[in-house]
């Protein structure tokens, strides 16, 4: 990493241009991909009219995505794999018993809890909210609860995915980023996020009295007969999306984990729910799309396969290429420093990484919060004493978590146009999201209190 050498009149015109071209990108509706591209060929000219060559800028770019290939890998096996849970009747079992235990329960706290282990499975909060959350918003009316109150419990739960789940491209991008394992990670997110799930399912289970507990069970019963008539439900078939976990938790690569679960997956597709082979080829490529008598189910069980992955990579890579010129040329590292030049504590730093990862998203992108704090404050964790795991899970639990909050953000325009609810509607229920980042500095700063409460006992004794 060189020192920087671009001029400070060049250093704003460069993160300028980019975030007027990001944000552009998203409240114009433009694939974000082509806002990181703008972003690159501005930045590459002005770094060459600074010092720096061609064949260097290429170089870290080259480094930057090499170093990420294995995420890029695992999102087109994941992209694969959502379309084979489908049709090898994984998503409907989770769909099937998820709605039979609804009956008679709680509505709203009951879907916050379903969508969330959901979630946790489909590695997606989109995927999450576009199936399962999409049919509980059509029983909404049924249990007489306000389709945006319901959506931000929904919205609730399915962002625990890009925080926990094994196959989430946020999470593995957050541990390729931080350099750790999954297990690791998870046990250090836990920490925060049990709390935060508890005082959420607490609140929405209050939230939730208010409303008609009496259940018109047709509906339902209508859904899970659509589901047993089309595909053998079994409890059984969880185990392939609970073998992902397992094996992560045995130490092996994500990649190898997902690529096994995937020959699982095709084997009960074809075994079990008597699959065509070709059908299925042809929905790990290009999506899984099923044709019943149910027009709810047909609209629910819909994936795009490995080519709908291709314009997460491509956003995924803009960020990452992006991220690495910024951080190689020695761009953003005057701006992190100015941050972070006078902290002195603990808590503090762990504050300014929230903020840091939270103002990224905010202008910019998920991918963008995770990359840049992820990598440039790493140094600053080690000179503190810090481990990379704290640093995952504060990004997790703030920049990650909070982009279905932020209007023009992509989250919000995508869960906009699925469900037809604006962002300031369903914002003020979205409580886990809210809850997240002030449960993760409260615990840093209770982890402050302790230690100056056992450096005082230990004075005493």
């Amino acid at each position: 990493m060189k020192g920087n050498t671009v001029s400070e009149k060049y250093t704003y015109i460069i993160l300028i241009l980019t975030l007027i071209s990001i944000i552009s990108c998203i409240i114009l509706k433009i694939f974000l991909f082509y806002g990181f591209v703008v972003s690159i060929v501005v930045a590459s000219c002005l770094f060459i009219k600074s010092g720096f060559s061609s064949t260097e800028l290429f170089t870290m770019i080259k480094k930057g995505l090499c170093d990420c290939k294995s995420l890029f890998i695992l999102m087109a096996l994941i992209g694969a794999m959502i379309s084979i849970w489908m049709a090898s009747g994984v998503v409907p079992t989770m769909l099937y018993y998820g709605l039979k235990y609804m009956q008679g329960r709680n509505f709203l706290f009951s879907a916050f809890v379903l969508t969330s282990i959901v979630s946790i499975f489909m590695g997606t909060a989109f995927g999450t909210i576009s199936s399962i959350g999409i049919a509980l918003l059509g029983l909404a009316k049924i249990f007489q609860i306000p389709d945006y109150i319901l959506l931000g419990a929904i919205i609730s739960g399915s962002f625990i995915a890009d925080k926990t789940s094994p196959i989430s491209s946020l999470f593995n991008l957050t541990l390729e980023t931080v350099k750790i394992s999954y297990k690791e990670a998870l046990m250090s997110i836990l920490k925060t996020l049990l709390p935060t799930y508890f005082v959420s399912g607490l609140l929405y289970y209050f939230i939730g009295k208010n409303y008609s507990l009496v259940l018109v069970n047709s509906n339902i019963d209508n859904f899970t007969s659509a589901i047993s008539r089309n595909f053998v439900v079994s409890p059984l078939l969880l185990l392939l999306p609970l073998s992902i976990i397992i094996m992560s938790f045995w130490g092996m690569t994500m990649v190898k984990s997902v690529f096994l679960a995937l020959i699982g997956g095709i084997i009960v597709s074809i075994g079990l729910q008597k699959a065509n082979f070709i059908h299925i080829i042809v929905a790990v490529f290009n999506g899984y799309r099923i044709n019943t008598n149910s027009v709810e189910l047909n609209a629910i069980l819909v994936s795009g396969g490995m080519m709908s992955m291709i314009e997460v990579l491509l956003i995924i890579g803009g960020a990452i290429t992006l991220s690495t010129i910024f951080q190689e040329t020695g761009l953003i590292i005057p701006i992190i420093k100015r941050i972070t030049l006078r902290i002195k504590s603990r808590e503090e730093l762990i504050l300014k990484t929230g903020f840091i990862s939270s103002a990224l998203t905010a202008i910019s992108d998920q991918s963008v919060g995770i990359i840049l704090p992820g990598k440039l404050l790493r140094d600053k964790y080690r000179e503190f004493g810090i481990e990379n795991t704290t640093l995952a899970r504060t990004i997790a639990d703030t920049g990650t978590i909070i982009a279905p909050l932020i209007p023009w953000n992509v989250n919000s325009l995508f869960i906009f146009i699925t469900t037809g609810i604006p962002t300031m509607s369903y914002a003020p229920y979205t409580v886990l999201c809210y809850l997240s980042p002030m449960i993760t500095f409260i615990f840093a700063y209770l982890h402050k209190f302790q230690n100056e409460k056992q450096a005082t006992d230990s004075l005493y004794n």
